[in-house]
């Protein structure tokens, strides 16, 4: 028999409307490795009578051949969609399903336990009005139900189900139940946590999962499903102001041109004033477009087009927002970041940050402290490694429009990309932005970088040396300069081992001490370069993202990067130092080359081979090169 919901009296049209009407609960199910996640979607599946018979027969078949109930229905295999997933029992990636019920329409994310994969149930998280919560009974509490709890409630989800789960197990013992549910409990205080419904329940044999367990008469709440039935939807984001964050310009002819993209809150309706942000231009909605056709009004999560009475500029990216009660604009902000790269986070790297549907170039700051989800101390630290949460600032290279992530999800969350790989590598909510944003200005000033050149008769350029230890960097750019001053032009050099002497004596050679070191010199040169020098930067610089961050510190055409292109066994040779003796033996830590890498420049302008050239003509190369480029006007 197929198992899906009859309809009253056979109307078909009568029963879509009033699945039509119906309001809409995503939530999700997270825990630790083995809490019986996907069991328990699966049971909730099965009840739910939304299997149809070849799914049936088909669950049947892979529960004799891979399922782990002994030949019996293993509801697990229903969301456990992957190969590895079946092979290991666990779930890996998110798994979503759509099902409803007579009261309710929902969308479920399976999300995985193991800690590796905390990433995923962040994803599956940061759209969900609910999360089920799993324990094993066997187990309790654990590390992860705490990490799980805390970014639940970090990404603010208001609703907590804590399901203690295989109490067949333990006999359907109440005092199981309710000392898991007072160790919760305690721990959710702590963060604030305080909306929570503890159910007992057991996925496998379907105890108090939709109707109540006759095998734990003292448990008196109400099961999973009749909760998920009845638990309020909080969807105010409709009576708010109106924020419109454009995905896309749409101009399909010369005689259209709207603004696209799904409302994030509030409502828009023709003859409304609007601003747009960060421009902070304004105009009149003229029509509220959809593919069938005009509304008198658009409200909160419709997809829609906006045209304006008026030509103004906007672009994807950019808020519409209502004219008087506009969202804010800043490019600096505290942030509570979840790092999901397998490299840590670097403070001063540079990142790609999607925010909305824009994405700015922005550095993390030094963290203000890290969270310890065991205890929820505050733990001082430098950089955030694999599913680590912590607060620290964000710098962007331009303004963004955002409210922050308590007012508005879509507009006060964002993304950090790697720039290189263009993986992501974590996520982030604002808390505000920072009022130093607001304090600080360009002051205007008359004699400007042109005029200082002009002056010394040259153009400002920054050459920056990288190559590994011993490679011959600062020899050559000694020569350079030597050359150069000799020619009557204003240089100078800023040395690797100097510079630690002083300005970055504080800094070590952990992979965060060396992106604050190049972050540091990089604005050296900047102002050095905005004083008419050419300037000279002879530093290892092993990475190429701050690499890139110097080179677009200044203008285009005023970075030249120098690979003085060694081997590792002939700087090694030239080992005056000892260096390198002593980091094989141990005794220096975080080497480049032989502890830490060194990423190979991938396009600079000028490549040295030292196993070619002598020092003297390396120098006679790069004075050649900037004087072809007529970079020195007095030569």
């Amino acid at each position: 028999m197929s198992r899906f919901i009859e309809f009253e009296g056979g109307n078909v049209e009568s029963y879509l409307k009033t699945q039509e009407n119906k309001d809409l609960l995503r939530f999700i199910t997270c825990g630790s490795v083995d809490d019986g996640k996907s069991t328990l979607i699966g049971r909730l599946l099965y009840e739910a009578k939304m299997l149809f018979e070849d799914q049936l027969l088909a669950l049947e078949a892979d529960s004799r051949k891979m399922g782990t109930q002994g030949g019996n229905l293993d509801f697990a295999l229903l969301v456990d969609g992957l190969a590895a997933e079946r092979e290991q029992g666990i779930t890996i990636d998110v798994a979503y399903r759509a099902f409803t019920t007579n009261k309710r329409k929902f969308i479920v994310a399976d999300t995985p336990g193991h800690e590796q994969y905390t990433r995923n149930m962040a994803t599956g998280a940061s759209t969900a009005d609910l999360a089920v919560i799993l324990i094993d009974a066997r187990k309790g509490v654990l590390t992860q139900t705490r990490r799980h709890t805390f970014i639940a409630t970090l990404l603010g989800i208001r609703h907590l189900v804590i399901a203690i789960n295989k109490m067949d197990l333990m006999n359907y013992d109440q005092k199981v139940f309710t000392d898991i549910e007072a160790d919760y409990r305690a721990f959710a205080k702590s963060i604030g946590a305080d909306n929570i419904t503890c159910i007992p329940l057991s996925a496998l044999a379907g105890d108090n999962v939709v109707e109540p367990s006759a095998a734990m008469p003292w448990y008196h709440g109400p099961t999973l499903m009749a909760h998920l039935e009845t638990v309020p939807v909080d969807d105010d984001l409709a009576t708010r102001a109106f924020r419109l964050p454009v995905q896309w310009v749409n101009r399909p002819d010369q005689n259209f041109r709207g603004f696209s993209g799904t409302i994030a809150s509030g409502a828009v309706r023709p003859g409304d004033q609007i601003k747009v942000l960060p421009s902070a231009k304004t105009a009149i909605v003229d029509r509220v477009v959809t593919y069938n056709g005009d509304l008198p009004v658009g409200v909160a999560g419709q997809s829609l087009t906006i045209t304006l009475t008026t030509e103004i500029d906007v672009s994807r990216g950019d808020v519409i927002c209502n004219a008087a009660d506009p969202i804010e604009v800043s490019d600096q902000f505290e942030v509570e970041v979840l790092w999901m790269g397998d490299e840590p986070m670097l403070p001063g790297r540079p990142y790609v940050i999607k925010t909305g549907n824009r994405q700015v170039p922005g550095t993390l700051d030094s963290l203000k402290y890290k969270v310890n989800v065991n205890t929820m101390e505050h733990v001082a630290a430098k950089t955030l490694t694999l599913n680590e949460i912590g607060v620290c600032n964000l710098e962007l290279d331009g303004p963004i429009a955002f409210t922050t992530y308590a007012e508005n999800r879509h507009l006060g969350s964002f993304i950090i990309i790697d720039r290189f790989t263009n993986s992501t590598v974590g996520m982030g909510l604002i808390h505000f932005a920072l009022r130093r944003a607001s304090n600080i200005h360009w002051q205007a000033v008359d004699v400007n970088k042109v005029a200082r050149a002009s002056q010394a008769k040259q153009k400002p350029t920054v050459l920056w040396f990288t190559g590994l230890s011993g490679s011959g960097k600062s020899t050559i750019a000694n020569l350079v300069e030597k050359k150069l001053h000799a020619l009557g032009h204003m240089t100078y050099l800023l040395d690797g081992d100097n510079v630690r002497h002083g300005l970055n004596r504080d800094l070590g050679f952990t992979d965060a001490d060396r992106v604050e070191n190049i972050r540091r010199v990089a604005e050296v040169s900047k102002l050095m370069v905005d004083a008419g020098l050419i300037v000279l930067v002879s530093f290892i610089s092993p990475f190429r993202a701050e690499r890139l961050m110097a080179r677009e510190s200044v203008e285009k055409g005023e970075f030249v990067e120098i690979f003085v292109n060694t081997t590792l066994a002939e700087a090694e040779k030239r080992d005056v130092k000892g260096l390198y003796a002593k980091a094989r033996r141990g005794e220096i830590k975080n080497f480049t080359g032989i502890s830490s890498a060194y990423e190979t420049p991938e396009d600079p302008e000028i490549s040295l081979d030292t196993a070619k050239l002598s020092a003297e003509q390396a120098a006679d190369t790069i004075v050649d090169y900037l004087a072809k480029q007529k970079r020195l006007t007095k030569a």
